[in-house]
């Protein structure tokens, strides 16, 4: 988008309705597992992370193409997990996958 268009954007979210979703999302988390998603293991997170089959088939064949080792694969999985708690979803779905791939590979120029 152009800088010039981003005047006109209407005005986001205020802060604390996005904390309360935040808080929500990390008492789910920790209601489920315990933890919060992020202090998950790699042993806990086929039964705290399910995938939908898309989702599941999007994150395999990304992981392969973007060449992830195991802690990059398990640390995706976590955010998608964080992502879909954030949408008040039970499954973690495609789209949820998508959005943690995309914040994993970052800004172009950074280590992703």
């Amino acid at each position: 988008m152009p800088p010039r268009d981003l005047q006109d954007l209407a005005p986001g979210e205020p802060s604390a309705v996005v904390a309360e979703r935040v808080a929500a999302a990390r008492e789910r988390a920790v209601a489920r597992q315990g933890v919060a998603n992020a202090q998950l293991q790699a042993q806990d997170l086929a039964e705290h992370a399910v995938l939908e089959p898309a989702a599941k088939a999007l994150l395999e064949r990304s992981a392969e193409r973007l060449g992830w080792s195991a802690r990059g694969f398990h640390r995706v999985l976590r955010v998608a997990r964080t992502v879909a708690d954030l949408a008040g979803a039970v499954a973690i779905g495609s789209a949820h996958v998508a959005e943690a791939i995309q914040l994993r590979r970052g800004l172009p120029g950074q280590a992703g």
